[in-house]
């Protein structure tokens, strides 16, 4: 059951990481010159640049997936919460590597967010981000939460 859990994991990041390249390419070429690069709290734009900049999101989002594939292929080189024996080893990699998986769905999901907003912006100055900005890092910080609440009950 586990590993179809984090198989399902791998199919949506890698997913959501191709839908970001699709996105960007596919609207690439009806974006003005100039567009959003940076917003402000209240979500206008605040910086602008060259179109090239809408790469930067799908690059950034290559880099994550390749950073948590390394991370993940390598369990020993993460700071576990707890001390890892070989009583809790298995329970400990498997809570880390579901909040990795779930955190880089996260991640990709910030960056498909804003690279979706920066594009719609593009466009029209009224646009609203489809998801609230505050609503994958809250997830973000209570997953962080709920991680090491479980790493501890399995030390």
């Amino acid at each position: 059951m586990e590993n179809i859990l984090f198989l399902a994991f791998d199919v949506i990041n890698f997913t959501l990481l191709i839908v970001l390249w699709w996105i960007t390419v596919k609207n690439y070429k009806k974006l003005p010159a100039v567009v959003p690069t940076h917003f402000d709290v209240e979500g206008k734009a605040d910086r602008f640049g060259n179109k090239k900049w809408m790469f930067l999101m799908p690059l950034f989002g290559v880099i994550t997936y390749l950073f948590f594939l390394i991370v993940l292929n390598y369990p020993e080189s993460v700071n576990f919460p707890v001390e890892i024996t070989d009583e809790n080893k298995d329970h400990q990699i498997s809570i880390m590597t579901f909040f990795m998986k779930w955190l880089l769905t996260l991640v990709l999901i910030i960056f498909l967010n804003n690279q979706d907003y920066m594009i719609r912006y593009s466009f029209n100055e009224k646009a609203k981000t489809r998801i609230p900005f505050w609503l994958p890092l809250l997830l973000i910080f209570l997953s962080l939460i709920a991680t090491i609440i479980s790493a501890s009950v399995f030390k």
